[in-house]
């Protein structure tokens, strides 16, 4: 059994993997392509697979109330795939960029805005839609790191940020009981790259989740059942 996590980083992606007699290692890559050279059994990522047409993924509505008032914020609402025609290219700002995506936002039902989170990591959503088909998402599914982190910790609610020195250790503590007890080492070499040690532990909560999900069977949110225009199913694994 080989289990991969990912997650989006600057300049690319962050893999991590657990294989066989407990070998496991760490890459950063361009593209969330090269992630699938990695031939996991099962790989849990951090991101939006499957969008809807309009309104909110009930899979986000219902990670947000396991997360609860203090942890909701830290899954982002309004990924939809109308959105992916506002990416931001040569030609157009970063800024103007956004400001025609919330305005299409604003003008659906509920008039909701388009959070500059979400926009930030609309390039990459759209990158992963790219690659991803019905069959593909039986061994490549989402997770949310912190509905894992959460759950491993035994807590009631949320971790502290993942940025605070507090939320660190306690994730640095959880990804060494998890199976990776060189995670400071490994920190230590994302100097010089662009990646931060946030998106590494997140990494690697995806890929318990996928080493937990292979021993007793992928959990996933509560919701009812969406599927998208592509056949990708919307859920989030934990």
């Amino acid at each position: 059994m080989k289990a991969v996590g990912v997650d989006g980083c600057h300049g690319g992606w962050i893999a991590v993997w657990i294989g066989k007699s407990g070998i496991h290692g760490f890459a950063i890559f361009p593209r969330i392509a090269f992630v699938l050279a990695l031939h996991a059994d099962l790989a849990m990522i951090d991101i939006p697979i499957g969008l809807p047409e309009t309104g909110d993924r009930g899979c986000d509505l219902a990670a947000r109330k396991m997360l609860g008032k203090d942890g909701q914020s830290r899954v982002f609402l309004g990924a939809r795939r109308p959105l992916l025609q506002y990416l931001p290219d040569h030609q157009t700002s970063y800024d103007a960029a956004y400001i025609d995506a919330n305005k299409w936002a604003k003008s659906q039902p509920g008039g909701k805005g388009l959070s500059r989170q979400l926009f930030g990591i609309l390039p990459k959503i759209a990158e992963a839609d790219e690659i991803m088909t019905p069959a593909r998402q039986e061994t490549l599914r989402e997770a949310h790191p912190e509905l894992v982190f959460q759950d491993l910790s035994h807590a009631p609610k949320p971790l502290p940020s993942k940025t605070s020195p507090e939320g660190q250790r306690l994730r640095r503590d959880i990804a060494d009981h998890g199976g990776f007890p060189d995670i400071d080492d490994w920190i230590a070499k994302l100097r010089g790259t662009r990646a931060k040690p946030d998106d590494l532990l997140d990494a690697c909560a995806c890929c318990i989740a996928a080493l937990r999900a292979s021993v007793k069977g992928v959990r996933t949110v509560e919701c009812p059942r969406e599927v998208d225009a592509k056949g990708l199913r919307m859920e989030i694994c934990y």
